[in-house]
């Protein structure tokens, strides 16, 4: 059984103030104003997982938190800190680290299939209107319906052409499918694109081992570069919560475990309901409740307690509230409300510590053996035993040469999808079609005059090919796998036969398969119709 891990020290009353590993999946809520120490609170608690052997997964909106991978020392706050909180045995340290970056470039790529994300959270990230977002739900059904692979955004192009040139054979089926709604789609990608959200989605996509590996005993500690994610919020909060999900959906239900299997911690959670539809709003509460099952604990670091939502706010046992300042009247009803959902302790005046506390000083409460939670103590934070700050370039190469992923993600993969099958079979069906050298096809490959298309073929008439055009680019054809840190294949996770099981998973994946991606976060099968 693992032990329980120091977090914070009272000084007067010489409390410690521990996580239960066994209830450290009851998720937990880090708040407090800017300068106030939630940085480091959320470092010690990535500390005290992967010493006893939790993977962790974090958001790094300011690129501080990669100095867990160097151990600590020089620091005089620190060497102050120890002394004052009387802390034994208080060694400098480093941890295993794995760096991400969605755009490649501060750590390994971190990507996503179309498929995997969902008409529902690309909807959100395209900032479609609910008119538009049943459209993107019935093309997302008919790639369903046509086993068609939806891997990169050229994919979804192409099918979104597709769908508009055939709407009205689709109508009866999948209702209307009008072409201001697939216009309106189109530039929504065309704006993703201009962000770099290309890089957002094809393969090798993210295999979720990855992220949940330990280093002789010690949990890796995942950072996602998160600084220019965070320039666009909504995609910066969709791509966690599509993590989160895959999460929930992927691992299998566990109870409550001796320790997490992973500790997932989301930054600027406010994000995640700022503008959030209620459908999306009640799903995102739905797999916060359920994925503690998972063995997943979901830690939200935000200023304001406010910022989240009530029923989710009853779902965070583990509780760490630094100062609050209350300088209009939100502020003062936030110092309230904060200090209202701690357990009272009669030495303690909650609501006048809040905005008296220091900076590394905090109002603490963990769920004791019961799970039920403690009385708030004030405490200070402990020190970590990392580095606080940022690595250099020539640091961060090192930690991302010596990672378990490194050459896995490095290199992407384009195989055959939608985008091949759509265009392959306009182009075998027309006249002197352009090969990929440019020159004219052989006439050969025509329908010979009179002959009538099979089913199949029936729905791609010769005008799509030219209207798609000039919407879509060349054809790549780059199938080389990549290769992995020593030489072997890389795990893009999704062979030929995979590939259907898990990037078209929740497409053409067994009814349960579907149900659980599009019932929970996928909205095919529970969301419009």
């Amino acid at each position: 059984m693992a032990n329980p891990f120091l977090v914070a020290k009272t000084i007067d009353t010489n409390v410690d103030v521990s996580i239960l590993p066994k209830l450290a999946n009851r998720h937990g809520l880090i708040t407090g104003a800017t300068g106030t120490g939630k940085t480091v609170s959320l470092q010690v608690l990535a500390e005290g997982f992967s010493r006893m052997g939790v993977p962790t997964f974090m958001a790094d909106v300011k690129g501080d938190l990669t100095g867990l991978s160097q151990a600590g020392g020089g620091n005089q706050r620190v060497i102050d800190r120890v002394a004052q909180l009387k802390l034994t045995g208080f060694t400098n340290e480093s941890f295993p680290v794995t760096c991400w970056d969605v755009f490649g470039e501060q750590g390994h790529p971190l990507r996503a299939t179309v498929a995997e994300m969902g008409p529902l959270l690309l909807s959100r990230i395209l900032n479609l209107n609910e008119t538009q977002s049943g459209v993107l739900t019935a093309v997302f059904k008919i790639a369903d319906d046509k086993g068609l692979l939806l891997l990169d955004l050229k994919d979804l192009r192409a099918l979104l052409v597709h769908a508009g040139e055939n709407a009205k054979e689709y109508q009866l089926k999948y209702g209307n499918i009008s072409g201001a709604s697939i216009g309106a789609i189109q530039r929504g990608i065309l704006t993703l694109e201009s962000q770099g959200g290309e890089k957002f989605f094809g393969e090798p996509a993210l295999n979720l081992e990855d992220l949940m590996q330990t280093v002789d005993g010690k949990g890796v500690v995942n950072i996602l570069a998160a600084d220019k994610l965070l320039a666009n919020p909504r995609i910066y909060a969709t791509f966690l919560l599509w993590l989160l999900s895959e999460l929930f959906e992927s691992l299998p239900e566990v109870g409550d475990p001796e320790k997490p299997k992973l500790a997932f911690f989301f930054d600027e959670a406010h994000l995640l309901f700022s503008e959030a539809p209620p459908e999306l709003r009640s799903r995102i509460e739905q797999v916060v409740r359920l994925v503690r099952s998972k063995g997943v604990g979901v830690y939200f670091v935000t200023q304001n307690p406010l910022d989240v939502p009530d029923v989710v706010l009853g779902q965070l046992g583990n509780r760490i509230q630094h100062a609050l300042r209350a300088y209009t009247p939100r502020d003062a009803e936030a110092v309230k409300t904060a200090a209202m959902t701690f357990r009272p302790n009669p030495k303690i005046d909650t609501e006048k510590a809040i905005t008296e506390l220091a900076t590394g000083e905090a109002l603490v409460s963990f769920l004791d053996e019961k799970g039920r939670p403690n009385p708030v103590e004030r405490a200070w934070v402990i020190p970590p035993s990392s580095r606080i700050g940022p690595v250099g370039a020539d640091e961060r190469k090192r930690v991302m040469e010596s990672s378990l992923v490194n050459g896995i993600y490095d290199k992407t993969v384009d195989r055959e999808s939608a985008y091949e099958k759509l265009i392959g079979r306009v182009d075998s069906k027309m006249p002197n079609a352009p090969d990929e050298s440019g020159k004219a096809a052989s006439s050969d490959a025509t329908t010979p005059p009179g002959a009538t298309p099979n089913a199949e073929s029936a729905a791609e008439e010769p005008g799509f090919f030219s209207k798609a055009g000039s919407v879509l680019g060349g054809i790549f054809s780059d199938d080389t796998p990549a290769r992995g840190p020593r030489g072997g294949a890389a795990r893009t996770r999704q062979g030929a036969g995979e590939a259907m099981m898990k990037s078209a998973a929740r497409a053409i994946g067994s009814e349960v398969g579907r149900r659980v991606i599009r019932g929970v976060l996928g909205s095919i099968l529970g969301g419009r119709r």
